[in-house]
């Protein structure tokens, strides 16, 4: 921000605040009128199930059974393409492979490769992931921002003017868009991140590795962000199991709603993943993980010495608003679908327990479990649930990134980095099965008024 700039936000600071205040007082609608006009509010009805909107084979989220006409909520399960998430990330476990790449080709292709259409996928990511020529300097260097997934949509948006066809949304030129997105996105943002680190804090070396191309792509994060390029393979496993599970969601989420909308409207592939990053942005959506570390630590903070007990009084504490930012909310417990449990933060609690040995953090990852039962049984109480409320998949990828000494600025960019895949499967599906713009109503409730003159105001 330069220096007139900053000035004029300064003269018009109070102007401004009195016209946010006018804008507040004829924006008011009453909570009656969405109970009138029987409005879903945030698409979901009054239990919480969303609005059915669209159809997809891409992933599945299920979370109740139904049973003659009966309800019942039942353990969480997500699939990819009909195929449970845990078998994807068991089997890998047990080959001893990376998935991220499969699941990245079973999302979009709806079927499980074979060695060599993996081996063949793997290589044509490996290409791609190389940036267009000087783009990390025109476009990465010259501009570093502090908040990485405004760098990243910005990222995105700048690749439109270096595609020699940026507009043409042929289900081929969309797939190789697609592809590249998916292995460019982990170089822009580890650049991303290095770029500000050097201009914007008192880390004085700029470190740009490029990618390694017999590296997975869980491997290659690893790879570019730390200066001496070292890892271990456990740590790269667990991230590329991160990456696995947070590549798709279903249809119905904030950020994949919004890449069936964006594509819906005919707009080229970077406007719609620029889109998507946006609703992804959102504290509501990507960033709930960081809230969960920032609320531990707040605990360790407080609890001195955490016994159960100890943690069982400030969990307590929080719920009642009377600790932490005093919400109420006990961040990464409980999740928008999940009614039992959620399949996601089953899988990563082991494997973040597998890290936790390996980094010497076991009792931290104690305090994590000691805290998910403490919430459990005081919100289940509190509110006399028939049902545990259990954690979600952000309650313990905070930990786990944390483990792998990834700054807190990537969190959410690796989630886009995961759900760019699924986003891509999104996109296309739309493209094949869309047909429409996507054009949900409002209804005004305000009356007519006649225009009055600017004399007689």
């Amino acid at each position: 921000m330069d220096f007139n700039e900053a000035n004029l936000i300064i003269k018009y600071s109070h102007k401004i605040s009195s016209l946010a205040k006018i804008s507040a007082s004829n924006n008011n609608i009453e909570s009656e009128m969405y109970e009138k006009f029987d409005v879903k509010r945030g698409l979901r009805d009054k239990n919480g199930k969303g609005v059915l909107c669209g159809l997809t084979e891409i992933s599945e989220v299920t979370s109740w059974e139904t049973k003659n006409g009966v309800r019942t909520p039942v353990p969480g399960v997500l699939c990819y393409r009909g195929y449970d998430v845990k078998d994807l990330v068991r089997h890998c476990v047990e080959e001893n492979r990376f998935g991220f790449e499969e699941t990245a080709y079973l999302l979009l292709f709806g079927k499980l490769p074979d060695k060599t259409e993996l081996t063949e996928f793997s290589e044509m990511l490996s290409e791609f992931r190389q940036l267009p020529r000087n783009f990390v300097r025109d476009v990465i260097m010259k501009s570093p921002s502090r908040d990485m997934m405004n760098m990243l949509a910005r990222c995105v948006l700048n690749l439109y003017s270096y595609d020699p066809d940026p507009d043409n949304v042929s289900l081929s030129n969309v797939l190789r868009q697609c592809l590249q997105l998916i292995a460019e996105l982990p170089m822009m943002a580890a650049y991303s991140y290095r770029a500000y680190r050097y201009y914007n804090t008192n880390d004085g070396s700029l470190v740009i590795h490029k990618p390694v191309a017999e590296y997975s792509t869980a491997e290659n994060i690893l790879h570019v962000l730390r200066k001496d390029n070292a890892f271990t393979d456990l740590e790269a496993k667990v991230l590329d199991i991160c990456l696995v599970l947070h590549a798709d969601h279903g249809g119905g989420n904030a950020s994949t709603f919004t890449t069936h909308l964006a594509t819906s409207t005919g707009t080229d592939t970077y406007s719609s993943t620029a889109a998507s990053l946006g609703s992804l942005k959102g504290p509501l959506h990507g960033g709930a993980n960081i809230k969960v570390m920032q609320m531990f630590e707040n605990i360790r903070e407080n609890v001195k010495n955490p016994t159960e007990k100890n943690v069982y009084d400030y969990v307590s504490k929080i719920i009642n608003k009377n600790a932490f930012d005093k919400s109420g909310l006990v961040y990464g417990i409980g999740h928008a679908v999940y009614t039992v449990s959620d399949p996601r933060a089953e899988v990563l609690k082991i494997y973040a327990g597998k890290l936790a040995e390996a980094k010497g953090r076991v009792e931290e990852f104690n305090l994590y479990n000691t805290v998910a039962k403490a919430a459990s049984e005081i919100i289940c109480n509190r509110k006399n649930l028939d049902k545990p409320v259990n954690p979600n998949v952000d309650f313990y990828s905070g930990f786990v990134y944390s483990m792998l000494n990834l700054p807190e600025a990537l969190y959410t960019p690796l989630f886009a980095i995961a759900r760019i895949a699924g986003w891509s499967a999104h996109r296309m599906e739309e493209l094949v099965c869309g047909g429409k713009i996507i054009r949900p109503a409002y209804e005004c409730v305000i009356d007519r008024r006649k225009y009055v003159p600017i004399e007689k105001r």
